[in-house]
């Protein structure tokens, strides 16, 4: 035992060494490359005298970095996250010059300028250096990854929960790639560009892949509601206007997303897939889960938003990792610039704009955000979580702009699986095993947008249809972006209020809404839901303009004689009660179509009329009434077929669907034609819940004290309420427990009171 302490304990000394030697030398040849950095003394020094100089210096910056930074860091958390990226350069150079003061005789000195690039040089140096002497060292390479979840678990006072050690239950890590279809990934694993997954399909023993369907709104919004809170009822787009309120709804601002998580807990009486011992990273949802980083809806919440963007600050209070970041940053920011360019150079078609703020926010997305999610994530799985529910946003931000099957997202995919290498790396390291699930909330269909295709906005020709001014060029419709509204967030910019293609010149003008190649029309001055017949009367020439239109592939709207109806080219008018895949103007949308568009027709925020653009099945091709020429939002293509890539440990999800419903039943596909995976987000919800219940066994949460709406120890549960899927019955009516922790087989009795007890 003490044989091994001695040997631990000089490897620690030996890369201790070795870094500082490195560092020294860096130093040393940063001095005689830059003319502003000095070593020496004015009128000249030994090499020996200089070199101890080089160490003095780079021993103090180094002890500087370890002990300064984090504090710095840590002092700044009312600084925007985006912010404190653009400080990481400035605090890095300042650190540096304070210690060459350190340096005796004064041999050592910079201007600011000369300092922040050594400073910038020196710590990305001393970063690969400590890394390849780590990871030649299991041992030590664990050691360095768990410090940064160590120091997160001390912070917010959670206790240690790996202490089951690798033979206990096994924890689960689902990771989605958002917008990431399943042919997309089938290709690019069979292409080469994601070594790390065609290695977990081509494993016997490793994982499975298998489509499943999204509801008709195939987004973010829908899906990871639906996943990760069981329920996505209601929500008909990424983007919809309620009429009582006035309000325009967007899946992607806080203050929405934290209704549409209350609306479903409401709804399912289901804390979340995340509230037993759970964490939840770079998502729109919490899923109920305690730990939290990056979390839309959360940042809607006074004093919960703080702790959503703590994830920022935990990861840069490592100056390596700003360090490696920021340059990551600027580098992906030129790297976007010149593709653009060159997009234009060569004429690309379909092609659409990509200047303003593009650049910064695709390298938020693709470096910043991916960065702190992965961190986090291994974090989590070093403090032994029981589920981590994270959502890396690059593929989908990029393959908007640039197109699903293009360079730039290959490109995006090929990181995004070192990303996932890492983690699988990650996992023979940690205290408690991890199943692995890989998943997207939907794909991308490719396509020109609807207004550069017909020269036209789906607004402009809503209000042709109404007899109402069209303006003479066609203006862009924003876009729908969760990477946009995620950069407001870290700069702690608001994000309230609609553009101006969302609100009505005048009341009586109709409000158009984009979610993809998904329109909604809504009437405000239309009580209730507008018929077929109300809109006729007043604009006579609507609805069948929009049916005839080429690029539109059908519409929704309610009737007062035949109930709601689909309506297509060539005057075809389907009772919805009647319509069936494969016929009519559903003919192109494949299987499951019509029951999804039923699904949505219940909703109460259904629009007045529900827009569908074309398909073209031989291409793939939709017409997006954004500007983005890879879409998802509607049907029509790969947008509806996401994946599942899960380890053949766990239950296949049809059989774990099957499962789950009541006796004498069975899990059928539309019209009876059997499922290659789930259909619906929910259906998904149901899968993940039970493989949950299949690692860890049933699980009785036990409560903290101090939460708005939770629970305590000893309360009953509602009627009703599940944790993770699991009924507790109940006895008393009181609030839906927001977050729990598990209780082990060791833990106190339920009704005994639990010290600190946190999720």
């Amino acid at each position: 035992m003490n044989d091994g302490r001695w040997r631990k304990a000089g490897g620690t000394l030996i890369r201790v060494i070795s870094v500082w030697a490195v560092s020294t030398l860096t130093m040393l040849a940063l001095a005689g490359i830059l003319p502003d950095f000095q070593l020496q003394a004015d009128d000249g020094d030994t090499v020996t005298r200089t070199a101890f100089t080089a160490a003095w210096g780079a021993g103090a910056f180094g002890l500087l970095s370890a002990l300064v930074w984090p504090v710095l860091v840590r002092a700044l958390l009312i600084v925007p996250a985006l912010v404190l990226g653009a400080l990481v350069f400035f605090l890095n150079g300042s650190l540096l010059l304070i210690a060459l003061r350190l340096i005796p005789d004064g041999r050592g000195d910079a201007n600011p300028e000369t300092a922040v690039v050594v400073a910038a040089v020196m710590s990305a140096v001393a970063s690969a250096t400590s890394t390849a002497l780590a990871v030649r060292d299991d041992d030590a390479y664990r050691r360095r990854l768990s410090r940064l979840a160590d120091r997160r678990r001390r912070r917010s006072g959670t206790p240690q929960t790996a202490d089951r050690g690798r033979g206990g239950p096994p924890g689960i890590v689902f990771l989605q790639l958002d917008g990431v279809g399943h042919d997309v990934l089938e290709q690019a694993a069979s292409d080469g560009l994601m070594p790390t997954v065609a290695g977990l399909l081509a494993d016997e023993a490793g994982h499975r892949l298998t489509p499943w369907t999204t509801d008709w709104s195939s987004q973010t919004g829908a899906s990871q509601l639906g996943i990760l809170h069981g329920s996505n009822h209601d929500v008909p787009a990424f983007r919809w206007f309620e009429k009582e309120t006035g309000t325009v709804m967007v899946s992607s601002r806080p203050a929405s997303a934290l209704e549409l998580q209350r609306r479903a807990i409401a709804r399912t009486h289901d804390g979340g897939l995340l509230t037993v011992d759970g964490a939840s990273r770079g998502n729109l949802f919490s899923g109920g889960a305690d730990q939290l980083a990056l979390v839309l809806s959360m940042a809607a919440r006074r004093g919960k938003g703080r702790r959503s963007r703590a994830g920022y600050f935990a990861y840069f209070s490592d100056p390596a990792n700003a360090v490696r970041t920021a340059l990551s940053f600027v580098a992906e920011v030129g790297r976007e610039m010149g593709q653009s360019v060159r997009a234009r150079v060569r004429k690309e078609s379909p092609r659409v704009k990509r200047g303003g703020l593009y650049p910064f926010i695709r390298a938020f997305a693709t470096v910043v955000e991916r960065d702190v999610v992965v961190s986090a994530v291994i974090g989590d799985m070093f403090a032994g979580r029981t589920a981590v529910y994270a959502d890396l946003v690059a593929y989908d931000e990029v393959a908007h702009h640039s197109g699903p099957h293009s360079r730039d997202a290959e490109k995006v995919l090929t990181r995004l699986d070192r990303s996932l290498g890492l983690i699988l790396k990650v996992a023979d390291h940690t205290p408690r095993a991890y199943r692995i699930v890989l998943l997207s909330d939907h794909g991308q269909s490719p396509g020109e947008t609807f207004a550069g295709r017909y020269g036209l906005t789906l607004k402009d020709l809503v209000r042709a249809g109404c007899g109402l001014p069209v303006p003479r060029r066609a203006q862009r419709t924003r876009s729908a972006s969760e990477a946009r509204d995620a950069v407001r967030i870290a700069l702690h910019r608001p994000v309230v209020g609609v553009s101006e293609a969302e609100h009505p010149a005048k009341p009586s003008d109709p409000v158009v809404l984009a979610s993809g190649n998904l329109g909604l029309l809504s009437f405000p001055d239309i009580e209730g839901r507008a018929t077929r017949e109300q809109l006729d009367r007043r604009y006579p020439a609507l609805l069948g303009t929009l049916a005839a239109h080429p690029g539109i592939g059908f519409l929704l709207v309610k009737s007062q004689k035949h109930g709601s109806v689909v309506l297509g080219p060539g005057g075809a008018e389907i009772p919805l009660a009647e319509l069936r895949d494969g016929e009519g103007p559903m003919a192109v949308f494949g299987p499951g179509a019509a029951d999804a568009v039923r699904r949505t027709d219940g909703f109460p925020h259904v629009a007045d009329v529900m827009v569908n653009s074309m398909y073209d099945p031989e291409t793939g091709r939709v017409h997006a009434f954004e500007e983005q020429i890879g879409s998802h939002g509607g049907l029509g293509g790969e947008q509806s077929r996401p994946f599942l890539l899960w380890p053949r440990t766990l239950t296949d999800p049809l059989d774990a669907m099957a499962a789950d419903l009541p006796p004498g039943t069975s899990e059928a596909g539309p019209a009876g034609i059997p499922q290659a995976g789930p259909v619906g987000a929910e259906a998904v919800h149901r899968v993940l819940a039970r493989w949950l219940r299949e690692l860890s066994g049933p699980q009785v949460p036990l409560q903290q004290e101090g939460f708005t709406g939770a629970v305590r120890v000893d309360e009953p549960f509602p009627e009703g309420v599940a944790v993770a899927g699991t009924p507790v019955s109940a006895s008393a009516d009181v609030p839906v427990p927001a977050e729990v922790v598990p209780l082990r087989a060791d833990a106190p009795d339920p009704g005994d009171a639990v010290p600190g007890a946190r999720g």
